[in-house]
Order: C-alpha cells, then structure tokens, then sequence
C-alpha cells in the first residue's frame, strides 16, 4: 500500500470542499503533502495546521448561482473531495430533517454540475458519509456492519447523495468513493469535533478547582477515525482503480472506552481525573462561559469566540458520550473492505485524541498545561 503516492502536479488537481471543516483541513494537508495542486473552498478560509497557504474560494455551496460562477471557470480540475456538511443548530434533531437533507443534496449538485460541464479530465470524487448510513442513530445495527448492510429504511442525505455521484459519474466518465468514518477526531477548531469542546470542558474545570470526571453516561466500547487518517484514505482512494465506484468503512483500527481514555486526556490537558460527574457538556460550557472569557485573557488564547471554537462539538460530545442515555452506541463497522482493497494505515486512537489536544494547546486555542 502506498498513501504518499506523488500526484502530476500538471495534470491533477483536486479541489476539497468545506475546506475550513475538520476533513476539509485534513484532505487539503495530505493532497498537498503528497504534491497535487489544491484549491480549497468554503465559507471562510482554512487555518493549516502546518501553517502553510492554499489557493481558496470563498463559496457558499447552498448559492447555487454563486457557486456556478466560481466553479465554472475551474476547467483543469481532476478530483473533489467533497467534505461539505450543513448541520441544523439542534445537531441530533437535524439527522433525520428534510430541510437538511435537501440542502445538502443541492449543495453537492452545485459543485459537481459546474465541474463537470467544463472540466475536461475530471476523474473522480470522494463523498462522505458515517454510521448513520446503517442508521445507528435510530436503531440497533450489524455488528460489525460491513458496506454492504446500509439501511435505506429512514431518511438520509448520504443514500442521495450517492446515487447522484454514481449516475453522474456513469454519464460523464468519472469514478467515485463513499468514504464511512467513524467518530472523526483531528486539531481543527469550529467543526463538528467532540475534542475542542473537552478541551474547553477541561479547563474550565481546572479553572474551577473541579476535578475532570469523565462527565458521560454508561460505559461502552466504540472506534474512532483520525482526520488524518480520512485525509490519507482520500488520496488513496483518488488514485486507486481498487476504490472505484466502492464503497469503505475508515476506523483507527481498535477500539476505546471513554473512561479508559480520561487519564490520558487529563495528562495532555493538565487537569486532574476524578470520579465520573454526569454532566451535560453543552449545558455546563453555556454555564460558564464567563469562566472561558477569564481564560482566554488569562493565557492569552485566541479563542475569543467560544462558538467558533467548539462548534457543534459539544452537543456531538453529549451524544457521544452518550450522556442521559440507558446505553451508548452499538457501533461497530468492519474495515476488512478496506484492507484488502489495499490500505492499511492504522492510529492509535488514544495517542490521536492526545496529539489533537496538544496542537491546539500549541496553537494557543487551549490553554497550556501549566498554571
């Protein structure tokens, strides 16, 4: 297997929308890292990690006129990775909303009806979707499921949105991937990632001289995917004749239970583990808002805006958590597809959660460890 392999940077060019999102950031670092041409598109332009720059458009996908008009133009691109999410405020509510849907549905429409109109070597896109493609969100799931268990008994953008890349790639000549992650995890603030928001929960905790109790609801064993990891499988699955028109579940390779994992966490995040303390994440952040202003002047932290910051990520925290829940997730996706297509990468999931933390400890959106 081969995830570095170096792209023509005459001939392909990939453009990654939701480009400021937790996947967005992640695509456009390894495209770039294995030597394509990248144009990132979104809302607001993305901080790299490696604080290096991008060609960007800022686009809002659910323009459909704006979007035709910055797409049109774009004739030499090969590829998209297609990382753009409309999430509703109330986050879990939204899952199964027909206004979410179709606005995602359209979103991807006006990427790729542009693109393929004027770009002359298109070749492929990656779509994401997740566990609520087997419907993990309304009811018990194959254990492990494996790809070819997706439920189409409930609503979901990602059945839609795969069969309209499937039927334009067979009319226009390009190939697709449906890339499954689970729980997605990386250093990138302002996206639906449960990291940022433990991180806040943490210090805020600290602050208070309260001790950081994992604050969740019963114990239960899940996986989780890296951005990075994502990011890798995307270029894979851009160049690979195996990952065409396919279909992967994307985990770490193990598994984790919360409680196991929160030593480590307080470790990386300078707090002090203690006895379990049900809580709700987004409640108790509302709560104390004040105390993270009295941080951020305290260290010197970037994080002036705690929204843009944490996102939606601490009502995905309560869920994943599973918070106020009689059980947690019954989760579990094979990877065996994806292995024997010919990737093989694996992240230790606890080191990851803890390498995410610390880059945004080293980025100033955290506060350091020491006091």
């Amino acid at each position: 297997m081969s995830t570095n392999n170096q792209a023509n940077p005459a001939r392909d060019k990939v453009l990654v929308t939701g480009a400021s999102g937790l996947l967005g950031v992640a695509a456009i670092e390894k495209f770039l890292d294995a030597g394509w041409d990248v144009i990132g598109v979104s809302r607001r332009k993305p901080e790299l990690p490696s604080g290096r720059e991008v060609q960007f458009l800022s686009v809002d996908l659910r323009d459909e006129e704006k979007s035709r008009a910055a797409f049109e133009p774009l004739t030499d691109v090969t590829h998209i990775a297609y990382t753009a999410l409309h999430e509703k405020p109330e986050l879990v509510a939204g899952w199964s909303s027909k206004d979410q849907i179709d606005t995602n549905n359209a979103m991807l429409r006006n990427v790729v009806e542009p693109i393929v109109r004027n770009a002359s070597d298109f070749r492929h896109i990656s779509i994401l979707q997740g566990t609520k493609v087997y419907g993990v969100h309304l009811h018990p799931i194959p254990i492990p499921a494996r790809e070819r268990d997706a439920r189409k008994d409930h609503p979901n953008f990602f059945f839609d949105q795969e069969a309209y890349v499937g039927e334009a790639g067979a009319k226009h000549g390009f190939n697709y991937t449906a890339l499954r992650p689970q729980l997605v995890t990386g250093p990138t603030p302002g996206a639906l990632n449960v990291l940022p928001a433990i991180g806040v929960y943490a210090a805020i905790r600290r602050e208070k001289g309260e001790p950081f109790g994992f604050p969740g609801g019963p114990s239960f064993v899940w996986e989780a995917a890296d951005a990075d990891l994502v990011g890798d499988v995307m270029v894979w699955a851009a160049q690979s004749p195996q990952a065409a028109n396919e279909a992967f579940n994307i985990t770490n390779g193990d598994v984790f239970e919360w409680r196991n994992l929160w030593p480590g966490l307080a470790e990386t995040l300078g707090a002090e583990a203690g006895a379990d303390s049900p809580t709700s994440v987004t409640a108790y952040i509302a709560e104390n808002a004040g105390v993270w202003d009295k941080i951020v002047a305290k260290h010197g932290l970037r994080s002036h805006n705690l929204r843009e910051l944490i996102g939606q990520g601490d009502q995905h925290a309560d869920f994943a958590f599973a918070y106020g829940a009689p059980a947690g997730p019954r989760a579990f996706v094979s990877t065996i597809k994806l292995r024997q297509a010919g990737f093989s990468k694996t992240v230790d999931t606890e080191l990851s959660f803890r390498k995410a933390l610390q880059s945004l400890i080293d980025r100033k959106f955290l506060p350091p460890v020491s006091k």
